[in-house]
């Protein structure tokens, strides 16, 4: 969405910015006293210095604060702290200063786990290091968090990639993972839900315009953004001269954002939230209706103890998919975690 981002195709007059995030997550071990709002937000704009990107907005519940970011969100809460960009951010870079922080003032000197994302790029070639391929990245992780796993899920130019701590069960490091989790007692309820839209309706897409919105909330309520999960307090931002990001929080600790490439050479959606239900079916059908793709990629993890620890099974049952064609879809159960990904596309009219 930052100016300095795009990408102009002299042959076709079409414009490019790369929607794709990158989406790292890293939970601390709880420590008495210790909590991760304590970083202050210019600590953070020197950490965000160095992801290439910056600090447009913020709201806060009492659990968790949100910024929205030129290029997307951060989230930030006593021992989870999850940022996701877009363009050509470098969000793994940033990695050892957060570290520094979480010790030095907010007092977590232990991670729990970690989790890194994303889907294939649209123009991976012009992604900076170590973000210009998937083998880099782990490089990088693993001199931070030791020997962690990667996945690689879906086919090639629609595949989903997964760094973590976290071996597939059925492994000797899993059962030992567990044993270890259980004598602490550290594990808790956590569920996510991500939907990573392309090929995106170009009239919904239009609305994410200052051509067609005078600003983001006429956006926000225009698309039927504010009706996906109700009763979040929204923090919303439509650029110039087109591009929208949206920040939602719940007074639980809940939230969900969203993400938009408007432009038709390269549009793009994400969804992301980890509000607790047994059923993702309407969540998804909302967000299905308010953007029309025509292909997306979805993810769901949940603990065993989540309210959806179901749902990574439930997905062929729900009414919110009919209209697509699963493609691809693959299920694994790791160590304290389910998850599930499939990659959806609609079918021809």
């Amino acid at each position: 969405m930052a100016e300095t981002e795009i990408i102009s195709n002299s042959e076709s007059n079409d414009q490019f910015f790369e929607g794709v995030e990158k989406l790292i997550e890293i939970w601390f071990t709880p420590a008495k006293n210790a909590d991760l709002r304590k970083i202050t937000r210019q600590q953070w704009e020197n950490v965000l210095k160095i992801v290439r990107c910056e600090i447009i907005s913020f709201t806060q519940s009492e659990q968790v604060d949100a910024y929205v970011l030129s290029e997307s969100s951060m989230f930030v809460s006593r021992r989870r702290w999850i940022l996701k960009t877009c363009g050509t951010t470098t969000p793994l870079r940033c990695v050892r200063a957060v570290l520094a922080l979480a010790q030095d003032v907010a007092g977590h000197s232990c991670v729990h786990n970690v989790f890194y994302s994303r889907r294939e790029f649209a123009r991976p070639e012009v992604q900076l290091k170590p973000h210009d391929n998937f083998d880099s990245e782990v490089k990088l992780l693993d001199s931070f968090f030791g020997d962690g796993r990667a996945y690689i899920m879906g086919p090639e130019k629609d595949c989903w990639y997964l760094y973590t701590l976290l071996p597939l069960e059925g492994t000797v490091a899993a059962v030992e993972k567990e044993q270890q989790e259980a004598e602490s007692g550290r594990g808790e309820p956590d569920q996510t839900i991500e939907i990573l839209m392309s090929d995106l309706d170009p009239q919904v897409m239009d609305i994410f315009t200052r051509e067609h919105s005078h600003d983001a909330a006429y956006a926000t309520k225009e698309s039927g953004i504010d009706k996906i999960l109700p009763g979040m307090v929204i923090d919303d931002f439509l650029f110039d001269p087109c591009g929208y990001s949206m920040n939602g929080v719940a007074k639980d600790g809940c939230y969900m954002t969203i993400h938009i490439t408007p432009e038709r050479a390269c549009s793009y959606v994400s969804f992301e939230s980890n509000v607790p239900v047994s059923s993702y079916d309407e969540v998804i059908a909302r967000v299905l209706a308010a953007f029309r793709p025509a292909k997306f990629v979805l993810t769901i993890f949940a603990t065993p103890d989540s309210p959806a620890a179901d749902a990574c099974r439930q997905l062929r049952k729900y009414r919110s998919l009919s209209a697509y064609e699963e493609q691809e879809a693959q299920y694994c159960r790791f160590s304290g975690y389910e998850l599930q990904y499939a990659l959806y596309c609609k079918f021809p009219s």
